[in-house]
């Protein structure tokens, strides 16, 4: 066994590989090598250690070094200075925004984004190798597992997770405990295990940075899943665009039936189970549960009447449990530590934590996971680091296409299920899409309902149809064609829509055409009543204008229109003719003065 005396670890996730943390390792690994370091110091590829926007990220331990924004250039800096003599790269060393130098942070215990979080779910992302099946073992990985199999009952352990108050982490909130039970009590020859990681909404990315960071504690879960409900097959529904996922994934499984964890007679209990993968292909009506159990049986990917629910009658017409990834990535913590370690965390009815991916007009982008009670104004401020620019916060876009826009006016409601419901939004799988001034509401609204029309699987024709007549009246009025009355006519689709469709997709598919109504119903009037974006942003409603004090006359803009709209003298103000201007933004851009300016 080596015994190093420094370890270099370095993001591994989809972000930072994607912006070249591959390279870093390589060439960690060529300067230690040809500095004869490679047994005193060892470099990791880690998961995602959630702060994106920092990326590519390296942390040096033993001093816990939070290097950011790393190039292969940096590497050796890193080596000589810091490896060998033992002086920190200041110039590289992560600092907040408005800091000064002298502040950097040199751990993460010192950086802001972490100090209000509390990680269970991603406990072990950016810390071990998860590659490496015994990094895993040496955090207590597979020890829940061992406890569950050989000091308790099935009903002991279902027994302990109802009195956690964990509820499925996939959006609908559902108390884990109670559907493990549901499960179980059905007689029948075969049960399934499945877990739902087919995570689609634009932005979020959660489930994805559990699998490439911790894929271990999925399997670990999902076996103690299979033990309880009396099932010896499990299935990971994972979609095949995350690669990196997929590729750990398949690692996790081997090394788990090498080292006899998967498989027969797991710790000599006479227990059998094992897992599969299946990959998806993309579509994000396979998120809603009927329609991934369809896929996994080889079938068109849609939705089927509730009930039978799948706990009565799921994959390949069995009894079959499925929870997401991030439901999964609690069970174990759970069991080692007991339920009211869990329930001392979260609010009344909603305990523990909660994973969110954090996106949009945000300073640190990222994943984080914060005790559900957190207030948005503490994610979006304390952890979030505000919006750039110093932009005023509009609103935050909680659940994905299936979710609602939350204003200013409730930025500090504690986050949990039944309060994001009251005002109109929902949990969702936990993406968090930040809007500031600059971002139109009702662009919004068309943006996300134009996703899940292009996703619909066409079953039901609430769905189909009635989102498609949404989209079309959305489109009308971002191009300056809106008529009385359309509002109106949106709620009321709306509200027919979320009654009378089958699954999911389409029961949520208006909230942001709705939520955005109810909090920004202005916009939609300015764009409508006065054929005016008051955000600035669309297109068709904007008109260009030149600043007779700012233009100095130089003709550059009117030189470089395309259809002859600007006219004037040089060294005098010059005039756009808004009639022939076509608001390509040529004006813009060539202008040198700011004169050229939009309303």
């Amino acid at each position: 066994m080596i015994f190093y005396r420094s370890h270099i670890l370095v993001c591994g996730g989809t972000g930072c590989t994607s912006s070249g943390s591959a390279n870093l390792i390589t060439r960690f690994e060529e300067l230690l090598a040809a500095n004869h370091l490679e047994k005193e110091v060892q470099v990791v590829r880690t998961g995602c250690f959630g702060l994106c926007e920092a990326g590519p990220v390296v942390i040096v331990y033993p001093e816990g070094v939070f290097y950011s924004h790393v190039q292969t250039d940096d590497v050796d800096e890193i080596i000589a200075e810091h490896i060998i003599k033992g002086r920190i790269v200041e110039r590289l060393v992560y600092r907040e925004v408005d800091l000064e130098p002298h502040e950097a942070a040199t751990s993460l215990s010192d950086i802001g984004f972490y100090k209000k979080q509390q990680r269970v779910a991603l406990r072990n992302c950016g810390v071990i190798d998860p590659e490496n099946i015994e990094d895993y073992i040496a955090f207590d990985g597979y020890q829940a597992l061992a406890k569950a199999l050989t000091e308790m009952t099935p009903d002991d352990v279902i027994d302990v997770l109802k009195k956690s108050g964990l509820r499925g982490r996939g959006g609908a909130g559902f108390p884990t405990g109670l559907k493990w039970e549901l499960t179980r009590r059905p007689q029948a020859e075969q049960k399934y295990v499945v877990c739902n990681a087919d995570e689609g909404d634009p932005g979020a990315f959660m489930d994805r940075s559990v699998l490439e960071g911790d894929p271990h504690a999925l399997l670990e879960a999902m076996i103690i899943a299979g033990y309880c409900i009396g099932a010896n097959q499990g299935y990971i529904y994972v979609r095949a665009e995350y690669p990196i996922a997929v590729h750990r994934l398949e690692i996790a499984i081997r090394q788990a039936h090498e080292y006899g964890l998967l498989g027969e007679n797991i710790f000599d209990s006479g227990f059998d189970f094992d897992i599969s993968l299946r990959l998806g292909a993309g579509a994000f009506v396979c998120g809603e549960e009927t329609a991934l159990l369809a896929s996994i049986e080889g079938k068109r990917g849609e939705p089927s009447p509730k009930p039978p629910f799948p706990a009565e009658k799921g994959v390949f017409q069995c009894p079959t449990l499925i929870n997401n990834v991030e439901t999964y990535a609690n069970i174990c913590q759970i069991i080692l530590n007991g339920a009211e370690w869990f329930s001392a965390m979260g609010t009344e009815k909603s305990k523990g934590t909660k994973v969110f991916a954090l996106g949009g007009k945000i300073n640190n982008t990222g994943l984080v996971e914060i005790p559900m009670g957190t207030t948005l104004r503490e994610i979006l401020y304390d952890i979030g680091g505000g919006i750039p620019d110093n932009k005023a916060f509009k609103a935050a876009q909680t659940g994905g296409p299936s979710g609602g826009c939350i204003p200013a006016e409730h930025l500090d409601i504690p986050i949990d299920y039944e309060n994001l419901m009251s005002i109109g939004s929902m949990m969702g799988s936990g993406g968090l899409i930040v809007m500031d001034e600059d971002n139109c509401m009702v662009d919004i609204a068309r943006f996300f309902l134009e996703f899940t029309v292009d996703e619909s699987c066409g079953k039901c024709v609430p769905c189909r149809i009635g989102t498609r007549r949404m989209l079309e009246i959305l489109e009308r009025i971002v191009e300056g064609k809106g008529e009385p009355g359309d509002i109106e006519k949106l709620e009321e689709l709306g509200q027919n829509i979320k009654r009378t469709s089958l699954c999911g997709l389409g029961q949520s598919a208006p909230n942001p055409v709705l939520s955005t109504i109810r909090y920004f119903r202005d916009e939609y009037e300015a764009h409508i009543n006065e054929k005016r974006c008051p955000a600035g942003h669309c297109k068709a409603l904007l008109q260009y204008h030149i600043d007779a004090v700012k233009c100095k006359g130089c003709s550059l803009c009117a030189r470089n229109c395309p259809v002859n709209a600007i006219t004037g003298e040089i060294k005098k103000p010059y005039v756009i003719d808004v009639s022939k201007c076509i608001k390509c933004g040529v004006c813009v851009e060539k202008c040198r003065f700011d004169a050229v300016y939009t309303k």
